[in-house]
């Protein structure tokens, strides 16, 4: 979840790093800190809090020169407060060697105890035992730096990486690879290492993945990989890559925040991916994303879906879509749950993994287990290239979404979604449970669905007004029935994410149960009623909702009178088939708390406690 960048080049190494580190900050801004070797001296800088914060306190007038090598780190705090004791890089005791890390060191409480012996920790981070653990080696004469590292790396468990700069080696930094992404980014006269591609944009688009269990070395001048061991990886195994974003993706442009851009943006990610896996709404076409000769999708006779998050309510839309037209049972589990509870897959069982970052740490590892057990194939809905979880899927469909900064997810949601119906209609052909003539009429249809999104995105206004009623209201019921369920839980998700408020989702069946005795004027509900076989049923939700003198803000299709009459307020969307509704419902959700969160002052695309990418437990 943390950001990481290393710097060997002859450019301005402040500038490098602090830029760096604020196209990482969706990863994690509880804190920053920035390790340089100059004149073969370590010198180090921390702060909590945001990156704005260590420039102003202590990088505003300083310049570096005769440097050789920098590491610089965005922190989402695990073990230990957000502070500058806990900010990285951690230094040995003897401030010889500086580390920046992400990920955890499961046993650093049994290290520790060992190194207190002869160590003074001075942070609550497991992040020091690495570095301390490393120094402790290297400061005996028999021992280089490299075998150093080697002999820690035996000692210390769970998944981390890191990089790691020291007086022993000025010229190099070490990168270790252990679960959490690194990449080698590689420029002309200099190279970087960065937890992500987005910090290497300005500079290279060329890139090399450090796999697991290898320790790259990098200078200005090249790069050599060795194993854990210390034994050289020869470099034919690496083929370097290009990255397919852009520095304009990666900007705000004009907009005042990355969310509302990523809302924006979302008519042109509908489009490219219909014209990549539905030829622009006349064939589809999955075959080079799922090698379909050799899956043999036809055979299977259940599906099981992991995902975290809003991931996860994408799943859930997707469970009544393929139970209905696929006919075969779907699963869909919390990642963390399922790995946990034991879950069983067989060799008949289709997994589906939906993960933004392909890093999704709980979803990688139920991916894992689900092959340990023989499940028949592993299919992954993934937004990021030369992920993780791609290496142990058997077919992966990209999301296509592009670049997305704002840590409250938006374009990829719906790019998910959208992927997921398709994934389903070409099961419905290979289990001929579908009428080629009604594949056909259904991706006909889908065809003007990016201009009806594009058409209702114009017209904000209405909702920024709701949002401006309501946003003194300090909760909110979300409700909906079927297709429209999972799109309550991701309204009130997105409303807790980014305006602190609190929200809850529910099926509006459900809302008699017990949630109901919470209703009162002072609550507002949040009623998902596109036109489908449960709208009437939606209304009646809606009458016991005003007889509790409940504010109601309904989401329902252009042109409904019953629901402009009987809501407080009313959201239109377009209208669509009911079976699609889950793609244009959220939008609304999306705008209402982005609205709201800014009405408030929040921090939209980087709200507290939160990061992009959950890359640990």
């Amino acid at each position: 979840m943390c950001g990481i960048l290393g710097y060997a080049g002859s450019s301005d190494i402040l500038s490098v790093l602090v830029s760096g580190l604020e196209r990482l900050s969706y990863r994690g801004y509880d804190s920053s800190g920035i390790a340089i070797i100059s004149d073969d001296e370590l010198c180090h800088w921390k702060s909590e809090g945001k990156t704005h914060l260590l420039v102003e306190r202590h990088l505003k007038n300083l310049r570096i020169e005769n440097f050789s090598v920098g590491i610089a780190h965005t922190r989402w705090a695990t073990h230990g407060a957000p502070n500058d004791l806990n900010a990285h890089p951690q230094l040995s005791m003897n401030r010889k060697t500086a580390i920046v890390h992400n990920g955890i060191v499961e046993n650093f409480a049994e290290i520790k105890s060992k190194l207190q012996l002869s160590t003074t920790f001075h942070s609550e981070t497991d992040t020091e035992v690495i570095v301390q653990l490393i120094e402790h080696f290297a400061s005996k004469e028999e021992f280089s730096f490299r075998e150093a590292l080697c002999l820690a790396l035996k000692q210390i468990e769970g998944n981390c990486s890191f990089t790691v700069i020291t007086e022993h080696d000025p010229k190099v930094i070490y990168a270790v690879k252990k679960g959490q992404p690194l990449i080698i980014g590689l420029g002309k006269n200099e190279n970087f290492i960065a937890s992500d591609m987005n910090a290497i944009l300005p500079y290279t688009k060329r890139y090399l993945n450090i796999q697991d269990g290898e320790i790259a070395m990098v200078r200005q001048d090249g790069y050599e990989i060795i194993d854990f061991d210390g034994k050289p990886v020869a470099k034919k195994s690496h083929v370097p890559s290009e990255i397919s974003g852009t520095l304009e993706q990666a900007n705000k442009g004009s907009y005042k925040h990355y969310m509302l851009k990523e809302i924006d943006e979302q008519p042109e990610v509908l489009a490219r991916l219909l014209h990549a896996y539905a030829g622009d709404g006349k064939q589809l076409d999955f075959m080079p994303a799922l090698n379909s000769k050799n899956l043999n999708l036809a055979k299977l006779e259940r599906f099981i879906i992991y995902a975290c998050g809003t991931s996860w309510h994408a799943g859930l839309v997707a469970k009544y879509w393929i139970e209905e037209y696929v006919h075969v049972p779907a699963e869909v589990d919390i990642s963390s749950e399922y790995r946990y509870r034991k879950g069983v897959s067989r060799r008949q069982d289709g997994v589906l993994a939906l993960s933004q970052s392909g890093e999704t740490a709980d979803t990688l590892a139920g991916v894992q287990l689900s092959k340990e057990q023989g499940a028949a194939k592993v299919i992954s809905f993934i937004n990021r290239e030369n992920s993780a979880m791609e290496k142990h899927s058997d077919g992966v469909i990209r999301s296509l979404a592009g670049m997305e900064i704002g840590v409250a997810s938006t374009k990829n949601y719906l790019a998910q979604l959208l992927s997921l119906y398709l994934f389903t209609l070409h099961m419905a052909r290979l289990k001929k449970t579908m009428s080629a003539k009604e594949l056909a009429r259904r991706l006909d249809e889908l065809a003007v669905l990016p201009s009806l999104v594009r058409k209702f995105l114009l017209n904000k206004a209405a909702i920024q007004k709701i949002a401006k009623k309501y946003s003194s209201y300090k909760g909110f019921f979300f409700i909906g029935r079927g297709l429209s369920f999972p799109t309550a839980l991701e309204g009130a998700l997105k409303l807790k994410e980014i305006a602190y408020l609190y929200a809850v989702g529910y099926p509006a069946g459900e809302l008699k149960h017990g949630p109901i005795a919470l209703v009162d004027e002072k609550m507002p509900v949040v009623t998902i009623m596109p036109e489908s076989d449960t709208y009437n049923k939606m209304m009646n939700n809606l009458e016991e909702v005003k007889a509790r003198k409940g504010k109601i803000i309904a989401i329902a299709t252009e042109g409904d009178e019953r629901a402009l009459a009987a809501a407080d307020d009313c959201i239109f969307v377009p209208r669509v088939r009911s079976y699609l509704s889950p793609l244009v419902t959220v939008l609304p959700l999306q705008l209402l708390a982005y609205y709201t969160a800014d009405i408030l002052g929040r921090d939209v695309d980087q709200p507290k406690n939160l990061a992009k990418s959950v890359t640990v437990e």
